[in-house]
């Protein structure tokens, strides 16, 4: 009877650790319970930014009204943008809620939840000579960018399909860690112009405004923003889905999008927009 005690008890123990490392596991699908944990680069006014060292902007505003539905409390992780993606999947937080782009190669590596529709501008120097219309102006110019964003792709396609193969000089392009500080370098004169997103480029001109102008006159490559989740999370991805679209029937979604000037994507957009896997 000793004996078989002896044999029974660590099967026994392994089992209710096994339990437990089963309700572990389950329990982990959210960082902390009662709270949504975000990864956002909070220098990308006016999505997010911070204001009286507080995160702000319409990022904020919104992942807070899915928040409360949800039932948690929204605390954000200021993340420099290139290190989101990575965040994300060593479990550092939640989503990422950072005016992330949807393409191709990034829903290979996480799954993204579409709630905007955006698009780039091009800012120049104010009476500046060089003032480009669109990307194919940029052949032979100093451009400078955010690292890691979706349009530095096609700026290198660009530079290599469109320029080169007619005989054009290349795109000199350069990458800085915020949005900010690109802006910084083109009012330094290290870069002629400056491609980043449309709202955030309205935003600069609003603070800058007697040195900046946005000098492209049409929305450059239309695409959809979303929240990423890490690939397999689904309690994380169904509630943010869920939420999502009891928040857009609330008068108060309506006045966060009026107060931005934003545009919600619509059922065409996100079936035209929408990368496929």
């Amino acid at each position: 009877m000793t004996a078989l005690r002896t044999i029974v008890r660590p099967i026994a123990l392994s089992l209710i650790g096994a339990a437990a490392a089963i309700t572990s596991v389950a329990a982990s699908a959210f960082q902390q319970e009662g709270k949504l944990v975000a990864g956002s680069d909070v220098t990308f006014f006016p999505y997010e930014y911070m204001d009286n060292n507080r995160p702000a902007g319409f990022d904020i505003e919104f992942l807070d009204g899915l928040g409360k539905l949800m039932g948690r409390k929204v605390e954000t992780l200021d993340t420099r943008f290139p290190n989101l993606i990575t965040g994300l999947q060593g479990g550092r937080f939640d989503l990422t809620n950072s005016s992330m782009y949807i393409t191709a190669e990034r829903i290979k590596v996480i799954d993204m939840i579409p709630y905007l529709k955006s698009g780039e501008s091009i800012l120049s120097l104010k009476g500046g000579t060089f003032q480009p219309k669109r990307p194919e102006d940029f052949c032979g110019h100093k451009i400078g960018s955010m690292a890691a964003t979706s349009w530095l792709a096609q700026m290198n396609a660009l530079s290599t399909d469109y320029c080169v193969k007619n005989g054009l000089p290349p795109i000199a392009i350069s990458e800085y860690a915020t949005d900010p500080q690109t802006t910084q370098a083109m009012l330094a004169h290290a870069v002629e112009a400056q491609i980043t997103d449309a709202a955030v480029a309205r935003g600069v001109v609003e603070k800058l405004g007697n040195r900046v102008v946005i000098s492209s006159d049409t929305l450059i490559y239309p695409v959809l923003n979303g929240f990423g989740v890490k690939k397999g999370n689904d309690e994380v991805k169904n509630a943010l889905v869920e939420a999502l679209g009891k928040y857009r029937a609330t008068p108060e979604y309506a006045a966060l999008l009026k107060k931005y000037h934003f545009e919600a994507p619509t059922d065409e957009d996100i079936a035209t927009l929408m990368p496929k896997p």
